[in-house]
Order: C-alpha cells, then sequence, then structure tokens
C-alpha cells in the first residue's frame, strides 16, 4: 500500500502563543525528542514537547478541526528527558528524569493530564533506585506504560546497567523499586502496554541483542523472555500491537541504516527506507477497509518518510514515499477523532506542523500546516 504527502505553507492557529499571561516566545522544543500526539477524552488532539524549562502544549480546538490552540508553556524545569504514554482512559501520564541542579540530585518525576487542554497535576518524585548521589546521576531518562487498570509502570536503566522498574500499586501507592535483572542495558527501551492491560518491555544491551519481559497477567510481575539477537540503532526502537497481546518491534539498523521489524518468535524483516535519525513512528488504522500499519521516520538530512502495510504483512509489500516534509525531530503519528491519520512534525524554527489524511484512496496526506 503507498503512501503520498501534499506539502503546503497555509497556516492554522496563532504560531508562538505563549501561556496565559505571558508575552514572550516560547523556548525551542527538543528537537531530539521531537513532539507527542495524542488523542484525549473529549476527541481532542493534544501535543506535547519538552524544552529546557518546561513542557509546549498544543490542544485542537474542536475534534477534527483545523485550528489549534497553543503553544501553551507549562512549568517543568530541570527535566532532562520526557516519557508519555496514555491509559484507556485518556488520562495522559509523564515521567521525567529530573535533576536538582548542574551535578545535583537526580529523582524521577511523574505527573497527569486528565482533560484536554486542562492543568497537569504536580510533578511528583518516584525516587530514584540508588541512595548514592554519584550512581543515581547515571540512571537514565524513564519509560513508562500505563496498564489497563490505569497503573502506571516506569522503567529505567541503572548504574551498571541493570534494569529497573517501580508499579505503581492499585491504592494509588507507589511499591518500591524492583529489580528485573537485566545486565549491560542501553537506556533506550520501549515499554509497550496492550489491550488486555498487559506490559511488554524490550531493552536493548551492549553485546549486540535485546533483553525482553512480559507479564503474565495484568498488572502481574515482569516475567524474563528469552533474549533476542537484535542490535537496535540507539535511539530509534519503537514497539506496536499489531495483534492480540502481540507486539512488534521497529527500528534502525546501525550498520546499514535501513528499517528492520520483528516481532518475538519469527524472522527479522528488513523494511528499507534508511538510513533514520531517531524514533521510528508506528501506527495501526484500518485503511480502505483493511488493517493496516502506517510508519513514518526522519533522515539525517531532515526529510520525513511514510510508508503503509497490512499490519503484520510487512514482507508482502511496503513502499516509502518522501512526504515533502522536514522536520527538526522525528515524527510521530496518530488518528484524530474521525479516525483519520495525523502526523506531526517539528519545523527548523521550532513551530508544529500538522498533516491530516485526505479523503483519497489509500494513504495521502495532506499539505501540513503551521500550528
Amino acid at each position: 500500500m503507498g503512501a503520498r504527502s501534499g506539502r503546503g505553507a497555509m497556516r492554522a492557529g496563532r504560531p508562538g502563543a505563549a501561556a496565559p499571561g505571558e508575552d514572550v516566545t516560547p523556548p525551542r522544543p527538543s528537537a531530539a525528542e521531537g513532539v507527542r500526539l495524542l488523542l484525549g477524552r473529549d476527541h481532542r488532539l493534544t501535543a506535547i514537547a519538552r524544552t529546557t524549562n518546561g513542557l509546549l502544549r498544543w490542544a485542537q480546538r474542536r475534534p477534527g478541526g483545523p485550528e489549534w490552540e497553543g503553544p501553551e508553556l507549562i512549568a517543568a524545569p530541570r527535566l532532562t528527558g520526557l516519557s508519555v504514554a496514555q491509559g484507556a482512559d485518556g488520562f495522559v501520564h509523564f515521567a521525567g528524569r529530573r535533576v536538582s541542579e548542574p551535578g545535583g540530585t537526580v529523582v524521577v518525576v511523574q505527573a497527569v493530564q486528565y482533560q484536554t487542554g486542562r492543568p497537569l497535576t504536580q510533578w511528583r518524585s518516584t525516587g530514584n533506585p540508588h541512595k548514592d548521589p554519584e550512581r543515581a546521576r547515571s540512571v537514565t531518562d524513564p519509560g513508562i506504560a500505563v496498564s489497563a487498570a490505569g497503573l502506571v509502570h516506569v522503567f529505567l536503566v541503572r548504574a551498571g546497567g541493570g534494569v529497573m522498574m517501580r508499579q505503581e500499586a492499585a491504592n494509588g501507592q507507589w511499591r518500591s523499586w524492583h529489580a528485573l535483572k537485566g545486565q549491560l542495558a542501553r537506556g533506550d527501551l520501549a515499554a509497550v502496554a496492550t489491550a488486555s492491560g498487559r506490559i511488554e518491555l524490550l531493552v536493548p544491551d551492549t553485546r549486540g541483542r535485546a533483553m525482553r519481559w512480559q507479564q503474565d497477567e495484568a498488572d502481574g510481575e515482569m516475567v524474563r523472555c528469552p533474549n533476542i539477537p537484535i542490535a537496535p540503532g540507539a535511539g530509534t526502537l519503537a514497539g506496536l500491537e499489531t495483534a492480540a497481546d502481540r507486539v512488534t518491534y521497529y527500528w534502525a539498523d546501525p550498520a546499514t541504516g535501513g528499517v528492520l521489524a520483528h516481532r518475538p518468535g519469527e524472522w527479522v524483516i528488513p523494511l528499507g527506507g534508511g538510513p533514520v535519525d531517531g524514533r521510528i513512528a508506528a501506527l495501526r488504522v484500518p485503511l480502505d477497509g483493511y488493517d493496516c500499519t502506517v510508519l513514518a521516520h526522519r533522515t539525517p538530512g531532515g526529510d520525513v518518510l511514510l510508508a503503509a502495510c497490512a499490519t503484520e504483512n510487512e514482507a508482502g509489500g511496503l513502499w516509502w514515499a518522501p512526504t515533502g516534509e522536514r522536520s527538526a525531530g522525528p515524527p510521530v503519528l496518530a488518528r484524530d477523532a474521525y479516525g483519520r491519520v495525523v502526523m506531526a512534525t517539528l519545523g527548523d524554527e521550532g513551530g508544529l506542523r500538522i498533516a491530516v489524511q485526505s479523503g483519497e484512496p489509500g494513504l495521502v496526506m495532506g499539505p501540513s500546516l503551521r500550528v
């Protein structure tokens, strides 16, 4: 299934909007992290990007509409990294690595957005698995997943390459940090919550393989699975549930730059399309009545490529198409209130651009709009 896109210079919304009461230019988002795009309970999309002193947030003014509000600057100082996950209830959960000051204390902090455009909860510390300040500073940016019951699971790599988890309990309290017994792990992990509520975790290590954990039941213990002999390029790994309780992983091969796909227990599938800079975006969506997977990524030169295929049939045909879009960070994909594919990118100036699937057959993206 092919993919096409149109590029335009149209504008929507009011660029450069600051938080209420402020008359300042918002800081530039982190290009390496790009932007996140999530559909709220009210069927409006929210875009989130981390900056040096907080979060930038844009929100659709109405479900499926072309006009957006923002960016609004949400104070969240000293975050060095951010992970975002959405629960089945639509609540958006944030987990970040916070440094108190240069060379100071490092803790993991967490906050929640319950409604589109509404204030976040206070940022609350979930601590650090290390008591020693020097070892505490070595922990990676956290990963996050939310079970069907709305319970947050936070993962990170600690000093020495071990993998740690902290899990929210049903009463809202946090259980103690728990070692998952991994070794020589790298920091770029992929945590996926399936529709059944079970969570799966994949963490590459420094020996050219990936360690995998899976819950046997929702909110249960993370059980170690056999390692997978894959070596994802740093920062490119993404996971997507492509069948009931089955996750497909997508990443860039550091040797060839091409995109690869793998489901545990099956062969690695080469998908072409490289080279890749930053994480790969993956979305499962119906196209022309077929269950399809849409992929997007950024090249090192900043161009955005898009592809689509029948879900779990990547080997049957997948074509990468230049979108005509350029992005300062990795693109992200989501569905809007009408089920259309929406792609968000960051312009070279740090502004948000939105492209929406047109009404033509297949996957045809309309021109992007600056918001």
